[in-house]
């Protein structure tokens, strides 16, 4: 089989064109059985996050199909990919297309390598990709018709070896690499673990979602979100089980908070130091984290002077993101060694399957004239024992394996270092091997 992806990412593709793609477990489903009912796909995977949508499949084509056959296939299979991302899309193939990218062979590998290792992610070191191509993988194997077979299965079970082991390997992944992820990471040195820790959001935008999800992530409880659009901070804080609060009562709910962060749109402070002095005008007997994480800024750089009060600003928590994302950029060199020996040993063991029907025929073929050829003398030899004929046989079978055995590792050599077809159409012709094997007794 030829292996294949079509896609786009956040490479190639604005948000709106990649939100258009985002295919739901049942979505997927839907368009991978219909795919694969195709004549031009056997096997596929799609997969499908925020950032890219990737239709990973594999062509029914013999060894031995010729050139204008392969090419027809793969032009019949990369349009039938493009149909299926441009339906769901809801437009054209044509107009789809100038946002797609095209990877064939030994590319395949490579790329879908440098995904789920997060190389080839927005933010490099990003832990959700690989759990996300192992979800992809598994909807495919899982369906009671399976759309997969063994070349995604050993494409993709290597893959998310290979992400594990850029992950232990490496330091790709260590370090906040986001504003809420480094706002997480500063509340953990404060407070250790977040387990049970109370939080307040000020604003629902994109920025306060994202710093909930973080912050519920580390089992912060008891979310409260305020907000002026009431069913907005509503639809938020039902997500993980909080509570939507006035924001006229602000002060009455800050007491209650561990953590406060802030992402208004408000264009003037919404905390001030005047508000917070009111609120606790002796300080705060518990530390209290401040994360100001709008643009301009919510809170008053004068509230960091409440005792027990840590304020952090939009700068600050930049400043954390960039000195670890260029800690990750160090290990770059490290993990792109791992993905390139991982292709290499996929593209190794998938250039062999070239060969195999070409060493089975071979090996049926000379081991049908040692059975026959090996009658023959046992019948001119019917004065011996049991014994002796076994012995016979042995001999038979270890010169048979000796003579195949050069030929056999020569043939997965060559299969490995690109000669492949050449050397198997060559053995195809030299042993006859397309020709039933005619048989004749001759004595």
């Amino acid at each position: 089989m030829s292996l294949a992806v079509v896609g786009l990412s956040h490479h190639t593709a604005p948000v709106e064109i990649r939100e258009r793609l985002v295919f739901s477990p049942a979505q997927a489903e839907k368009a991978l059985l219909h795919a694969t009912a195709t004549e031009v796909m056997a096997e596929a995977v799609i997969l499908s996050t925020c950032n890219r949508t990737e239709l990973y499949f594999a062509e029914p084509v013999a060894d031995d199909a010729s050139p204008q056959l392969r090419t027809r296939t793969a032009e019949a299979s990369r349009v039938a990919a493009e149909a299926v991302l441009a339906e769901r899309a809801g437009t054209t193939p044509e107009e789809l297309s100038r946002y797609l990218y095209h990877y064939r062979s030994r590319d395949v590998a490579e790329h879908l390598f440098r995904v789920v290792t997060s190389l080839d992610s927005m933010i490099i070191g990003e832990a959700q990709i690989q759990g996300q191509v192992k979800a992809a993988y598994e909807l495919a194997h899982s369906l009671e018709s399976p759309v997969t077979g063994p070349i995604l299965s050993r494409l993709f079970q290597m893959a998310l070896s290979v992400g594990g082991r850029v992950r232990t390997e490496t330091s790709l992944g260590q370090g906040a690499a986001s504003v809420p992820s480094a706002a997480v990471e500063l509340a953990k040195k404060i407070f250790g673990s977040l387990k049970g820790r109370r939080a307040l959001l000020l604003g629902a935008g994109e920025m306060s979602e994202l710093a909930l999800n973080a912050l519920s992530a580390e089992g912060v409880e008891g979310v409260m979100v305020a907000s002026r659009t009431t069913a907005r901070a509503k639809e938020l804080a039902a997500r993980v089980g909080g509570s939507a609060v006035a924001y006229e009562t602000l002060a009455a709910h800050l007491p209650e908070a561990d953590i406060v962060a802030a992402a208004t749109s408000a264009p003037h402070a919404v905390i001030t130091r005047e508000l917070v002095r009111r609120v606790f005008p002796h300080g705060r007997k518990n530390p209290l984290l401040v994360l100001d994480i709008a643009l301009p800024r919510d809170v008053e750089p004068e509230v960091a002077e409440v005792d027990n009060v840590f304020l952090y600003d939009i700068d600050d928590l930049t400043q954390i993101v960039d000195e670890n994302l260029e800690r990750r950029k160090e290990e770059l060199p490290r993990a792109a060694r791992i993905v390139e020996e991982a292709t290499e040993e996929f593209w190794a063991w998938y250039t062999s399957l070239q060969v195999v029907p070409v060493i089975r025929a071979l090996r049926g073929k000379v081991e049908s004239y040692r059975r026959v050829e090996l009658e023959k003398a046992l019948r001119k030899l019917d004065h011996l024992d049991p014994e002796d004929r076994e012995a016979i046989e042995v001999l038979t079978k270890q010169i048979l394996n000796k003579v195949l055995h050069t030929p056999t590792v020569r043939l997965r050599e060559a299969a490995e270092n690109g000669q492949g077809p050449a050397v198997v159409d060559a053995a195809r012709y030299l042993f006859e091997l397309e020709e039933p094997a005619e048989m004749q007794d001759d004595d």
